[in-house]
């Protein structure tokens, strides 16, 4: 290690998971050892990290593949590799502050933000097995993380704040950036985008623009004018879900549209194949659905003949690849995805954030971040959720 990890402490705050169940499994302590970066490591002082769903459903155990009834974590590897305590929070900006062998020392004060998958083998291209930091391993949600040097991207942009950088984690980027790529979206393409106001959401309606496809997201209406903003063509209001697929069509001139980027599953996920499936003869290439969540519902009823007869392809989307990393940590460093901000907690306040993130309301939109109580003055006062107005809100 670096000469410079003598300044870091023996201990940390941290908040520890001990087990699944409610918030009160969430314990915060200031007495967890600090981890020691081993080769090919680096050492990160965590100044802000990105509050996630699936945060909570890895708390909750929502993670059922055979049994809808199990309370269990995901083991995409055969055994499962959430073991307590853990520390949870995927999406890590933060300093380097030492390095393990072989990971040179200039990097050392190197700003940047964690590509949060634990990958299974050195492929660019797959990524089969995904499990991540906050899950498989401990995470951000603690004073410092040690992740391998190559999955630490440097994001120096003076003009992002720490907050907002982690914002902008992979854990809704990749993800939403690996819907698009399963489903081929291309330029000129419609793309109807649900839960758009949310971290993944939000992303996903950036993204689209970037690659040239045209946005569409189902939202509250009072949310359309900031999502209109960071790109959306039209905001859906779930609203009378007997109107709803005449009511995206109204917005399209009555063309279909041609993906769905499914966040919500349950009952809307027939309607979001009939937005798709209401015109073939008008249609330039197939109708696809990317999955990548149910808070709508674990379960939906569809009739298989429509989705051979009418050939949806559909498409399981969890974490994503390297490349794609990649790609958007060059789009960050460009400027041309924006942090989509809601509101910073302290991480000793991560009850409250949970609370607030389950309950929230109408003006909510983006990401939550949980910034370490040693680094509140400079990376979280400003974005307090007592400083954020509704009025500031929708001009985000």
């Amino acid at each position: 290690m670096a000469d410079t990890a003598q300044m870091v402490p023996a201990t940390m705050a941290a908040m520890l998971l001990t087990g699944h169940g409610d918030i009160d499994k969430l314990e915060y302590h200031q007495d967890v050892a600090t981890p020691q970066p081993r080769a090919g490591e680096v050492l990160v002082q965590v100044t802000a990290t990105a509050k996630n769903n699936t945060d909570r459903k890895a708390r909750e155990g929502l993670y059922p593949t055979k049994d809808k009834g199990d309370v269990t974590s995901f083991a995409m590897g055969g055994t499962p590799t959430l073991t307590f305590p853990r520390i949870q929070g995927a999406d890590v900006a933060g300093r380097v502050v030492a390095v393990g062998e072989g990971v040179g020392a200039e990097r050392i004060g190197e700003r940047g933000l964690l590509d949060f998958n634990i990958y299974a083998d050195e492929r660019r291209d797959i990524n089969l097995t995904p499990d991540y930091y906050g899950h498989g391993a401990d995470g951000g949600f603690a004073e410092y993380i040690a992740v391998p040097a190559d999955q630490f991207y440097a994001v120096p942009n003076p003009e992002l704040r720490d907050a907002e950088l982690a914002s902008m984690g992979m854990c809704s980027y990749q993800t939403a950036y690996h819907m698009m790529t399963a489903a081929n979206i291309g330029a000129g393409e419609r793309v109807l985008v649900s839960g758009a106001s949310g971290g993944v959401g939000t992303a996903l309606i950036q993204l689209c623009r970037i690659v040239g496809a045209i946005p569409y997201a189902v939202s509250q209406r009072d949310k359309a004018s900031a999502l209109s903003a960071l790109g959306a063509e039209a905001v859906i209001d779930r609203g009378d879900l007997p109107t709803f697929v005449e009511r995206v069509l109204a917005t399209t001139d009555g063309k279909p549209i041609d993906a769905v980027m499914d966040l919500v599953g349950g009952e809307m996920t027939n309607l979001f194949i009939d937005t798709m499936i209401v015109d073939m003869q008008g249609r330039k290439s197939y109708p696809r659905l990317s999955i990548a969540g149910a808070s709508g519902g674990n379960l939906s009823e569809m009739m298989w003949t429509r989705i051979y007869l009418y050939q949806v392809q559909m498409f399981g989307v969890s974490h994503g690849t390297r490349e794609e990393a990649e790609q958007l940590v060059a789009w960050i460093r460009d400027g041309q995805l924006k942090p989509v901000l809601h509101a910073a907690f302290k991480l000793s306040e991560l009850h409250a954030a949970e609370r607030y993130f389950v309950n929230r309301g109408s003006n909510y939109l983006g990401k939550i971040v949980l910034v370490p109580d040693s680094q509140w003055a400079s990376h979280g006062a400003l974005f307090a959720l007592e400083n954020i107005s509704s009025d500031a809100q929708e001009q985000r």
